[in-house]
């Protein structure tokens, strides 16, 4: 592995970490401060995910026009600007949006600059290290963030902000270069002009289209089991809830260690399997009907959900620096991906509303998955050249 790699783990783990500690003190504070309306929690959710969506046309041909390790700190900043303000105990919706914003901006320079650091043949492993390394830092910033939110709100929130700037830093000894020269005129019909040209290749449609419906299917799953697990486990403690979804976050970990060496770059098609698999297990957890089934399934979801979005990225990330720039391919990948999470979620919310079982909605949402990921794969061969070596 590229040496160079690391200083992007260690800041993307610091950032990611401090991105979910921050969710779970926004949300103690709200719930200390005062009673909530039922839709304020989802709503501070939201406005964090908008801002890919909203800002997708401008964010990826930043991070592509200047030196992405510059644009990494930047992106830190905003968010540490963010954390200060909820600090100051401005409006959380108004402030929790600009950590959105950072975060909007941080990942296609995150994502884009792996091409420039990793060679063809060590993009998937430098993917499933960052992938891995994300989810770790999330899981740890949920836990963390919530117990130290719990003693002291303002000491979480200062934390966050000290993560932040020493991310920022970190990402300083990261090589400056440029992968793309700035386009004029308006960014809008750009960025449309992009997609269309991008999505062309079935390899390019299969990598956004594909990374869409792992997101939107994993962020329904989340919510979903919010339901499902008192109705069906018969649990009511939130811990208990958050426990389940370890064990997702547990198998996504493994799935993305061991896709380098199952799903190579030239054999993306084999990344329909694991999606086969994910959709057959969502429909097996509504068939679950204890804990420990729940866990196993739930397990091996996550895994064959780490095989199925580790390769994709990777293709994602080549293809885009070759043709639209891999900051703009990953921005184009946000837009879809946080829309498809926005429109799922909120699907689920209205069959929720018409009072449908959530076993009936994991049944739906997996025979889902399994149509959308035949449709979407269908024109993709089953070998396919490397774009270029970089190595």
């Amino acid at each position: 592995m590229n040496k160079q790699i690391y200083p992007l783990l260690v800041a993307q783990f610091l950032s990611a970490f401090a991105d979910n500690a921050i969710l779970f003190a926004v949300i103690a504070m709200v719930m200390q401060a005062t009673q909530p309306a039922s839709w304020y929690v989802p709503a501070l959710q939201s406005v964090f995910l908008v801002a890919f969506v909203v800002l997708a046309p401008w964010v990826g041909a930043f991070a592509d026009q200047f030196a992405k390790a510059r644009v990494l700190i930047v992106a830190n900043l905003i968010k540490a600007t963010g954390a200060g303000l909820l600090l100051l105990n401005l409006e959380p919706l108004i402030a929790y949006s600009l950590v959105g914003v950072g975060a909007a901006l941080y990942s296609p320079a995150k994502y884009g600059i792996l091409p420039e650091l990793a060679g063809h043949n060590q993009l998937v492993k430098a993917n499933s290290w960052i992938e891995g390394s994300t989810i770790l830092a999330i899981l740890s910033g949920m836990v963390v963030g919530a117990k130290v939110a719990d003693y002291s709100i303002s000491l979480a929130l200062a934390g966050t902000v000290v993560l932040f700037l020493i991310s920022a830093l970190t990402t300083w000894f990261l090589p400056k270069t440029v992968s793309k020269p700035n386009l004029s005129g308006a960014k809008i019909p750009l960025f449309y002009r992009e997609v269309r040209s991008f999505l062309n290749s079935p390899r390019s449609r299969f990598a956004v289209l594909g990374a869409s419906l792992f997101w939107a299917a994993a962020a329904c799953v989340r919510v979903v089991l919010v339901a499902w697990a008192p109705l069906v486990l018969m649990t009511h403690n939130a811990s208990d809830i958050a426990n389940l979804t370890l064990f997702l976050a547990l198998g996504i970990i493994v799935g993305s260690a061991l896709a380098p060496h199952l799903i190579p770059l030239n054999h993306l098609r084999r990344a329909r399997l694991p999606a086969y698999l994910m959709a057959l297990m969502i429909i097996g957890l509504g068939f679950s009907g204890d804990e420990l089934t729940a866990r196993c399934v739930l397990l091996i979801m996550g895994t064959a959900g780490g095989l199925f979005i580790v390769p994709i990225n990777a293709s994602l990330q080549e293809l885009g620096q070759q043709s639209i720039g891999s900051g703009g391919a990953v921005a184009m990948q946000n837009f879809f991906q946080n829309a498809a999470m926005l429109l799922s979620v909120g699907a689920y919310t209205f069959s929720a509303s018409l009072q449908i079982s959530p076993i009936n909605t994991l049944f739906a949402l997996g025979g889902l998955l399994m149509l959308a990921t035949f449709a979407v794969v269908l024109r993709l061969p089953d070998i396919t050249p490397p774009v270029a070596n970089h190595e």
